[in-house]
């Protein structure tokens, strides 16, 4: 994608897609204050309701009325808020249902944007059903086959299934990861709809942020420039809580990294901003055998073969 394909004269796009895990106001809250001090809008997933059981990655919940009252705020700034399912824990169909209605009721509109969390049974196309073919064998193998039709998000039948209600009311699904900034070189048709994982509209990929380290390593001045110069795209997914502020202050290197990519002429948007964009670019098409492919083999060579778990 050249340069000036942007709006407003932008030389590219840049933003961010903040999982929700382990966040609660106080660890993520001056990270927000430094990105709206510097000009960028981005994604921040939540959680509607608390589990009935056990979870992974506890964080605050909409539930929690400073919380929501703090998401609305983000809200009203120009931060988009995302979905993140229902809860920290594995969630009924009928609680997910709720948990929608309830997100949608604090912020007027139902999610623009998804992803599923860790360890949930109610994931959608998660584990090895996000492959196909000798993928997913490959997968499967190199993973001892413990994901494999473990996720039943997608599965009609089962008590966590709503892939029907995703489809009915979420417009962009989070899925591959990879390590490059520039996004969109690494999956140029996104936003795409894979017809054999119907229940999801468009999908979207991202660059792995998982944690500050990642983070700030993936912005270094070359990444910077890099996206620069090819007038790219780069969807950044990370963790907010994983480090980026700790004992009273924010990680110096992202303080520093991120002022700098402020400085440059970038279309600073939230993830359903930009995909809105692209879709906008080109007529709406279903993603081709080969692209399939050539996609989830280069997700499994960098999330698997080279130490990656999910």
């Amino acid at each position: 994608m050249q340069a000036n394909i942007w709006p407003e004269g932008k030389r590219f796009a840049f933003s961010v897609f903040d999982d929700t895990d382990n966040a609660t106001m106080q660890n993520t809250g001056p990270v927000y204050e430094f990105l709206a001090s510097r000009g960028f809008r981005t994604t921040k997933s939540c959680w509607p309701c608390r589990p009935r059981g056990q979870g992974n990655c506890p964080g605050e919940t909409l539930e929690d009325a400073a919380h929501a009252a703090w998401l609305k705020d983000l809200q009203d700034q120009g931060f988009e808020i995302g979905f993140h399912l229902a809860s920290y824990g594995t969630t009924l169909r009928e609680d997910i249902i709720r948990s929608l209605d309830v997100f949608r009721e604090h912020f007027g509109h139902d999610p623009h944007t998804a992803a599923n969390h860790t360890g949930c049974l109610d994931s959608i196309y998660w584990g090895s059903s996000r492959l196909s073919g000798m993928c997913k064998l490959t997968y499967n193998l190199l993973t001892r086959f413990r994901n494999h039709k473990r996720y039943m998000g997608d599965v009609e039948g089962s008590p966590y299934f709503w892939g029907d209600i995703c489809k009915e009311r979420i417009r962009y699904f989070g899925n591959f990861t990879y390590p490059a900034i520039t996004t969109l070189a690494c999956c140029p048709q996104m936003p795409y709809h894979d017809e054999r994982r119907p229940f999801v509209n468009h999908w979207f990929a991202s660059t792995d942020g998982r944690d500050v380290s990642h983070f700030v390593r993936c912005i270094r001045e070359a990444n910077q420039d890099r996206l620069e110069s090819q007038g790219g795209a780069c969807i950044m997914y990370t963790h907010f809580a994983s480090g980026f502020y700790a004992d009273g202050k924010l990680h110096g290197e992202f303080e520093r990294r991120m002022t700098r990519l402020a400085g440059k002429n970038g279309w600073f948007v939230p993830v359903s901003t930009l995909l809105d964009y692209l879709r906008a670019l080109r007529p709406a098409r279903s993603l081709a055998p080969r692209s399939r492919a050539a996609m989830q083999w280069r997700w499994l060579w960098g999330k698997v073969l080279l130490g990656g778990t999910t």
